[in-house]
């Protein structure tokens, strides 16, 4: 296809993306199949455009919240994030060997996750050394897992008749990326987003504890540990539009462009699902994948309910 006619349609997608008619799993199927139809012209630039361009949307969906019910929402969220990371994290290295597949590669999809996705990837990846393609494998198997769960979280929690609250620690706890539990509790209502999102990052924060307990047992001390200081920004926009009332109509478009930003976000994170993504992802690791990612389904979902 002619190079001009490619990046046209990529860009009226882009902007598609940014108009209120295009929900967030109908945008991440656009990018998904303009990637696999056309090939994604700017694939290098939508990778790093993905990673601020989300970090932006989060911080601006802290404009729509309140500080006090999010520490609340936060608060349920505590014992079921520390429950359900330790037990992927020791399943993980347990499936992984039964598996007989490589340490890092599933001590890195283990930690995908556990804790949020491609982030804790990334952060855990320097520290444990891995290769170039054990790093790929891992992120490839969470990207394909994270865009089946954007379209079948929603329609399991509704099917389950789940209260927002409920959709939102559930998402929150078994989704793997941060963009994609946004994108489903988005769905659900704005409570389910509130929730889903203050539990979500909150999870974010143990790449911290994780990243240096990897680092001790690997004795790797050189490895510097990628803290998520994005989140400092998200909890100051709670504060700033709980305690300076006054700019409440200001705060609202904010959150309101933010969740746009977001859905044009999941369309570049579409963009990058190409042939070659799919066919880097091994059986072993997928099948590693989908046990961890069913298990803290079912196990998360069950607490939660009872």
């Amino acid at each position: 296809m002619n190079s001009t006619i490619q990046k046209t349609i990529f860009f009226l997608l882009l902007l598609a993306s940014l108009t209120p008619w295009i929900s967030a799993p109908i945008a991440l199927v656009f990018g998904i199949v303009f990637a696999l139809l056309i090939g994604n012209p700017y694939e290098k630039q939508a990778a790093k455009a993905v990673k601020k361009s989300l970090k932006i949307a989060i911080i601006g969906l802290g404009f729509g919240m309140n500080f006090y019910s999010a520490i609340n929402a936060g608060k349920d969220g505590i014992l079921l994030t520390i429950t359900t990371i330790i037990l992927v994290l020791t399943l993980g290295f347990f499936v992984g060997r039964l598996l007989k597949m490589s340490r890092k590669t599933s001590c890195l999809v283990s930690s995908g996750t556990a804790i949020c996705g491609g982030s804790a990837i990334a952060a855990v990846a320097p520290v444990l050394k891995s290769s170039e393609e054990e790093t790929s494998v891992a992120l490839a198997t969470i990207f394909v897992l994270n865009a089946i769960a954007l379209f079948v979280f929603p329609i399991i929690g509704h099917t389950l008749e789940l209260t927002q609250h409920e959709f939102g620690l559930w998402s929150a706890v078994a989704i793997h990326d941060t963009s994609s539990v946004v994108g489903a509790a988005s769905q659900y209502g704005e409570e389910a987003l509130e929730v889903a999102t203050t539990v979500k990052l909150g999870r974010a924060l143990w790449i911290i504890p994780l990243a240096l307990f990897i680092s001790i047992i690997h004795r790797n001390k050189e490895s510097k540990i990628k803290i998520p200081y994005f989140i400092l920004l998200f909890i100051a926009a709670m504060l700033i539009s709980t305690f300076v009332p006054q700019l409440s109509s200001v705060y609202e478009w904010i959150a309101y462009l933010s969740k746009r930003l977001l859905v044009a976000t999941l369309f570049l994170i579409g963009t990058g699902i190409s042939l070659k993504t799919i066919q880097t992802v091994g059986f072993k690791s997928l099948g590693l994948g989908i046990i961890l990612w069913i298990t803290v389904s079912i196990v998360s979902l069950t607490i939660i309910l009872s």
